[in-house]
């Protein structure tokens, strides 16, 4: 994988930390004016004003997304260094975990009204699709090698 495609899963994996961040700063009135923001982009700030509940809610995704960012970079860095053949069933693994939570997360946002958010979703899916059917990690041999054997053929 170039390091383009490397550089732009990095910051794609930065992005999910972020945004976790974001939300885990809904845990305290001072810091939640980012989450704020989100909501509104989401679909729905009018009112926000979290319960404790939600404030807790809100600061665990914070937590499990910054882990979710972190640990997704550490399971691509591993795939890069595992080599194509090796690495295929990480990407394969990672590709199903993106599709399962693209699935329930959109799902769910679309049926409580915040469809704005799904529309995140997809971007953010297909900023993992995008590298990924670009490099052809997911195929038998590596798009590269394709090229090449086409051309000395």
């Amino acid at each position: 994988m170039s390091a383009f495609w490397q550089n732009w899963l990095g910051v794609w994996c930065a992005s999910a930390a972020t945004v976790g961040i974001i939300l885990a700063g809904a845990g305290f009135e001072s810091t939640s004016g980012p989450a704020h923001l989100y909501f509104q982009i989401a679909g729905r700030a009018e009112g926000f004003s979290p319960t404790p509940e939600m404030r807790l809610a809100l600061t665990v995704l914070g937590g499990v997304m910054v882990g979710w960012g972190l640990t997704l970079w550490t399971a691509i860095q591993a795939a890069l260094k595992l080599g194509h053949r090796e690495a295929r069933p990480v990407w394969h693994m990672l590709t199903v975990a993106m599709v399962a939570w693209f699935i329930i997360d959109s799902t769910f946002s679309v049926h409580t009204g915040f469809w704005r958010n799904a529309a995140v979703n997809a971007l953010f899916f297909a900023g993992f699709l995008l590298p990924v059917v670009k490099t052809g990690v997911l195929q038998e041999h590596p798009k590269t090698v394709q090229s090449q054997n086409r051309i000395s053929s």
